[in-house]
Parts: structure tokens; sequence; C-alpha cells
């Protein structure tokens, strides 16, 4: 999944015609999802070492040293964060990747609302629909059913929109249904064209059921834009209209489509190229490179893009380290001695 969303992002970004040869770069908003990863982790360590945490707050704070790795408003944030860190702020191995510090394109919302996080104490979030509101909080699809509900507090970080939330507690429901619920024989090499559509349509009617802040019947409207998908696929006027825009809503819709227009395993390269025609093809290709990777798993990636993507290992290795701080929690507990004790200082607990 971790993989696939960075891999739909770039070939979307180029439009679905990315360089043959030589490295392919990162996009801002898979930069992002890096941190909105590693936050999950920091705030789970902080949950066991202290036994109190908001974990909205350690991923405003993940997505801080991500602006001040950029050079946005780096005085402002290290008079917010360095005092507390007792040490070198950014802290954390994160911050030392150097692509990770390099411009990739913008992400106006998220900057925008960092840029007054000491103004509006009562909160920073701007009125955008914006799509990195989903695409960054991804990552959270792994920590199971509860982060759906971190997934909107997230996005309301930064972005204000009703449809925004929305978008995104759909996707990274979606996802986990993807990574854990699939019926049958849905996951890995086993997987087959009927069984991925049906792990996505399963996903879509399994989604948690519409709040007072949702503006329609998503839900309904998710399951239109599937049964296109095996009715009408790879319609690039439908997907245009599907996902007509650079907001959360168009990036699901999008997404869906492409990836249940697309479900055979030797496939995924099409699906990318083909979700890149949409209006803003980069953020349609990162959500459906992430569905199709967590059902397809990393065997269905093609080796040559994963393998000259710049942020390949960094995004492997925080997958592997989210998955084990779920399962086995190496730092240990306020309690428990851990089994790693370097854990802390990879994944400071704030």
């Amino acid at each position: 999944m971790m993989l696939g969303l960075a891999l739909g992002e770039t070939v979307g970004t180029a439009r679905g015609e990315p360089p043959t040869s030589g490295p392919l770069r990162a996009g801002v908003g898979t930069q992002l999802a890096c941190f909105t990863a590693e936050g999950i982790i920091r705030a789970m360590v902080r949950m066991e070492h202290k036994g109190i945490c908001h974990p909205p707050s350690v991923v405003l704070h993940a997505y801080c040293r991500w602006a001040a790795l950029q050079g946005i408003e780096v005085e402002r944030m290290r008079r917010r964060w360095a005092s507390k860190a007792g040490t070198e702020w950014p802290n954390g191995w994160l911050a030392g990747v150097p692509v990770l510090a390099e411009r990739r394109g913008s992400a106006p919302a998220t900057v925008a609302a960092l840029s007054r996080i000491d103004e509006h104490p009562e909160g920073t979030a701007t009125r955008s629909r914006g799509c990195h509101a989903l695409t960054r909080a991804l990552p959270i699809s792994a920590i199971g059913k509860g982060g759906a509900a971190l997934a909107g507090e997230t996005a309301a970080l930064t972005h204000g929109d009703a449809a925004a939330r929305s978008a995104t507690v759909r996707a990274t429901s979606l996802l986990h249904h993807c990574l854990t619920d699939s019926p049958g024989e849905a996951h890995g090499p086993a997987a087959t064209d009927h069984s991925v559509r049906e792990a996505l349509r399963t996903g879509v009617a399994a989604l948690p059921p519409p709040d007072r802040s949702d503006t329609g019947d998503e839900c309904d409207h998710l399951m239109t834009v599937f049964r296109h998908a095996v009715e009408q696929p790879a319609d690039a006027g439908l997907l245009a209209r599907l996902a007509p825009d650079a907001t959360a809503p168009s990036a699901l819709h999008g997404g869906l489509y492409a990836a249940a227009s697309f479900p055979g395993r030797a496939d995924f390269g099409t699906a990318l190229k083909f979700a890149a025609g949409a209006p803003d093809g980069d953020s349609v290709a990162c959500v459906a490179g992430a569905l199709l990777g967590a059902v397809h798993g990393i065997e269905a990636l093609p080796a040559d893009l994963v393998s000259r993507h710049e942020l390949a290992w960094v995004l492997d290795t925080l997958a592997r380290d989210l998955l084990t701080q779920i399962l086995d929690s190496p730092s240990g507990s306020e309690y428990v001695e851990g089994w790693d004790p370097h854990w802390w200082s990879r994944y400071p607990g704030w």
C-alpha cells in the first residue's frame, strides 16, 4: 500500500509517462504520507510509555517537522517544538532523509494551516477540501478499524471542509478492508480479477454510515462509481467526470474507478497510467496505486518502478516499522523493558 501510493503519485505527476531510466522522484503527497506513518508510530510509542496521548497532535508535530525540513516557517516551528525536545530538533530518523527536505510540489492548505499554528489555538484548518487531506492520511489505514476516526481528525487539522474529511475517512476505511478483510483468496499472488473487484465492492459496502458532517450519501455514490468501473471500465471521459479536480472526493472517486477498471495483477502499471489521465492525475493515481497495492501485495508492483523510486527504502522501512510497533512494541512500555534499545531515538514518543 505504501509503495503503491508513492508509485501512483509519481506516475500521475508524470502524466502516465515516467522516465524510462534513472531515479523516480517522490511527490509532496508521498513526503507527507511518510510523516503521517512516522507520526502514528510515535503516537503509539507515547501511549505505551506515558499512558496518555492525543494522536492527532502527534501527527501535527510530524507535519511541523516536514515543514521545518522544507524551510517553511522554520523559526516559528523551532519556537514551538525545539524547547520541548531537549536535543536536536527535528528529531527521529526520518528527519535525516535528504529527499524529504526537497520541494516536490505544493501543499497550500497544509502550509497555510501550519503557518498560523500559534495564532489560532482554536484550530488552524483552512476551508480547503484539497486532495492532500486524503492522500497523506492513507497510511492510517494500517492501524485498525479505529483508524477511520483518526484519519478524519488528521484531515481536519488543516482541511476544514466536511467533504474532505468524509472522503478521507472512507478512503482509509476502504484501504483497511483491502489490507485485512478481503474475502477468500483476494490477497497476494492468488488474487484474481473477480476477487479484487469483490474486495473493493465489499469494502465500499462496509464503509461507516454517514455522520452529521457528511454532505450526502457518499457510500451510495462510491457504489455507483464501482458499478461504472465494472460496466464501463477505463473510460477517460467518465474518469474526468468522476474526478474533475484536485479535491479529496475526486481523488477517492477517480482512484476507485481506476483500480476497479484494471483489477488484474499484470495491469498495475496500466491502471496508474490510466489514472494519470484524470484532471489531477497525481492524486487519483496515488489512491489507485494504494488500493491495488493493498489488495495485490508487493509482488504485483512493477520491479522496475519500485527499484528506481527514491523513497522505496524509506517507505518499506516505515511500513515494516509500523507493523512491528502494532504487533510488538519494540521500545517496551512504562513498566516493561523493550527489546530494541534504539527504538525510542528512532521514534521519540511525542
